[in-house]
């Protein structure tokens, strides 16, 4: 608990330093207002957007297509990585496949996705769940790896066949390395979703709203506020899923670190 409370107070301590440091240069004069405005002015917009209907509904399109991928990226990405995982053959014939598709950049796809899908929603779903497939396969793959093999020879020596061993020992062990893919994710599909929006230009969301103040006469103001909406919600979205991986699997050694 005190090593959380100093994390925080570091944390807090970064972010003042930061917005004073913005706010000093910016009011010295040494870069131009419409290069860089006042952290304050910056914060004063983010704060009034919260009272802008258009603005929010666009923060939901992109919550929508945020959600949408990831669940998607979940729901595929952990059978096959269980399967990956536990079947060497499997493994052995599609690595070739994985270790192709996992370097490709989500955002050179862009364009291509969006030939093929439209700019509407589906393109963002689409570029969220390649993007944050990798993380949750491969976190799912190590898990197995790091699975107790004393309790999974227990299990067979009584008898247990391979689907009790895998749904009694290692799916729950490789509960926390699946939910720790599922967080590096949850960046990932936001940053993608965002990033989408600025490359389409049009239709709704974050990255529309930040990608349309840029080309404003003076939307720098407009462009960061939009930034620091963007890293709140990825803070917060972190902020809840480690919240979620102390209360779901307060057993793993770092948790017991924490604690």
């Amino acid at each position: 608990m005190k090593g959380r409370q100093e994390r925080l107070l570091l944390g807090a301590l970064g972010v003042v330093v930061a917005f004073g440091g913005c706010e000093a240069v910016s009011r010295a004069g040494l870069v131009r207002r419409s290069y860089l405005p006042p952290a304050s002015e910056v914060v004063a917009r983010a704060v009034e957007l919260a009272g802008d209907s258009v603005f929010l509904e666009g923060i939901a399109a992109t919550l929508r297509a945020w959600a949408l991928g990831l669940a998607l990226a979940v729901a595929i990405a952990v059978p096959v990585g269980l399967v990956l995982g536990s079947v060497p053959v499997v493994d052995a014939a599609v690595r070739a496949i994985v270790e192709f598709l996992r370097p490709l950049p989500s955002v050179a796809l862009i364009p291509l996705v969006s030939l093929l899908l439209g700019s509407g929603t589906e393109t963002k779903v689409a570029l969220v769940t390649y993007a944050s497939v990798w993380p949750i396969l491969f976190n799912t793959i190590y898990g197995l790896g790091e699975t107790d093999p004393l309790a999974k020879d227990t299990l067979r020596v009584f008898g247990f066949g391979r689907l009790a061993v895998l749904l009694r020992v290692e799916l729950p062990g490789t509960a926390p390395f699946i939910a720790a893919g599922i967080r590096i994710s949850a960046a990932v599909a936001l940053i993608l979703a965002v990033a989408t929006e600025i490359l389409a230009g049009f239709g709704e969301g974050l990255g529309i709203f930040i990608a349309q103040a840029g080309l404003a006469t003076d939307g720098t103001r407009d462009v960061l506020a939009g930034v620091v909406w963007a890293g709140a919600l990825g803070l917060v979205i972190n902020g809840v899923l480690v919240w979620g991986e102390r209360r779901l699997f307060p057993w793993t050694p770092e948790r017991r670190g924490v604690g």
